[in-house]
């Protein structure tokens, strides 16, 4: 397809790699700031959940089932596209199941430094695996679409920066060193554009437009799991308030507001 060879390449990575990067934002909180409101964090995690709910079911879900409708009729497209996203949806799923992603809110009430280091090894190996199909869902996206993949990558960055405070806090405080955490946090950032390249290489061969329109079903389904397990559960454990309905109403908002004016 003409539109995965074009000068947009060089873009969705770049767009997928500052995403990615956001995750050291949250180390850097860890190690360097004062503790961060927990309104405002839940907050900021409602609103990327909003924005990547109200994306991929407006926008990503409706570009899968109009693949679909150039070769199917209409009732079929639409059928295809479902099976597509809750194919995404039990992916993800699986992988969450196996592999849980501790995400925020870890805390520390003690523990030898041992302990406290194995803590911060398996959130880094769980948010790295995490990483992988959101790497692939923002370059994707971006390939296609700026005007789309823009925004998720927006809010799938608002979304890495707890992340990199559950691997900074245990690698921070089991090895005292600043340059450590970030270090963790920064390698597994790396996770998404490698991601990214390697569903690409794997996938391009392939990528028919059938099985784009599948792909891109599957990463509507694989961001609306992300934000209803993740991000939208922490934000509310934040909470003090509505913090959580307004974040994602207003996430909401601002990506319809930014898919309306850009198109």
């Amino acid at each position: 397809m003409d539109i995965l060879l074009g000068s947009n390449f060089a873009m969705a990575l770049a767009v997928c790699i500052a995403a990615a990067l956001s995750t050291v934002i949250g180390s850097l909180l860890v190690v360097f700031a004062r503790e961060p409101s927990p309104r405002l964090l839940a907050f900021g995690l409602a609103f990327a959940g909003g924005a990547m709910v109200y994306v991929s079911l407006v926008e990503i879900f409706v570009k899968s089932e109009g693949a679909f409708a150039a070769f199917h009729d209409t009732r079929a497209a639409h059928g295809f596209a479902t099976l597509s996203f809750f194919a995404g949806v039990l992916l993800i799923g699986v992988v969450d199941r196996f592999i849980p992603n501790p995400h925020a809110g870890m805390t520390l009430a003690g523990g030898d430094q041992a302990h406290i280091g194995r803590v911060g090894l398996l959130a880094a190996l769980a948010i790295t695996a995490h990483n992988f199909p959101e790497g692939l869902a923002t370059f994707l996206a971006t390939l296609d679409n700026p005007v789309v993949g823009i925004p998720l990558a927006a809010a799938i960055a608002i979304h890495n920066i707890p992340e990199g405070v559950s691997i900074a806090i245990p690698v921070y405080y089991a090895t005292g060193s600043r340059q450590k955490a970030v270090l963790a946090t920064f390698l597994s950032a790396l996770a998404e554009p490698a991601g990214a390249l390697i569903g690409y290489a794997v996938l391009a061969p392939f990528l028919t437009p059938t099985v784009f329109a599948v792909v891109f079903g599957m990463i509507a389904g694989v961001m609306v799991f992300l934000a209803l397990d993740e991000l939208l559960p922490t934000a509310k454990r934040y909470a003090k308030g509505h913090e959580t309905v307004y974040g994602m109403v207003l996430g909401m908002g601002a990506l319809a507001a930014s898919l309306v004016l850009f198109k």
